[in-house]
């Protein structure tokens, strides 16, 4: 159960690394490319902060969260200036992808083809019997 107090600090974070981010994209010259944070949440110590990025086009999410947790460092130092007067300490950042959209695409996909698993029972592999 999140508290009041981690909530606050994981939208005040997404908040600015969404800003961050963007900016770093589009001075990289990657004019296109949509990054969004979708989630942030913070340890109840508040020293670690998971941040959750969705990146469109996907074919380039790879190399940039390469890119981003390389400069991991760089980032934290920028939300600590923007946040220098809400934080008093910025907690370690780790990025993981958010590759949840995806997932929803495949299932609407599967769903929408001719052979829709849920109508037509074969198309499922068959669950072994212990």
């Amino acid at each position: 159960m999140e508290t009041q107090r981690q909530k606050k600090i994981a939208g005040v974070i997404q908040e600015d690394i969404v800003d961050i981010l963007q900016r770093a994209a589009i001075d990289g010259g990657l004019k296109g490319t949509l990054i969004s944070v979708s989630k942030v949440s913070v340890t109840t110590d508040l020293s670690i902060a998971k941040v959750y990025i969705s990146i469109f086009p996907n074919k380039d999410a790879k190399e940039l969260m390469e890119g981003i947790k390389s400069n991991q460092p760089l980032i934290k130092h920028e939300l600590s200036q923007r946040t220098k007067n809400q934080l008093r300490r910025v907690p370690e950042l780790l990025f993981f992808l958010d590759d949840s959209l995806d997932y929803i695409e495949n299932i609407e996909k599967s769903l929408k083809r001719v052979e829709n698993p849920i109508e037509n029972r074969d198309l499922l592999d068959k669950r072994k019997k212990m």
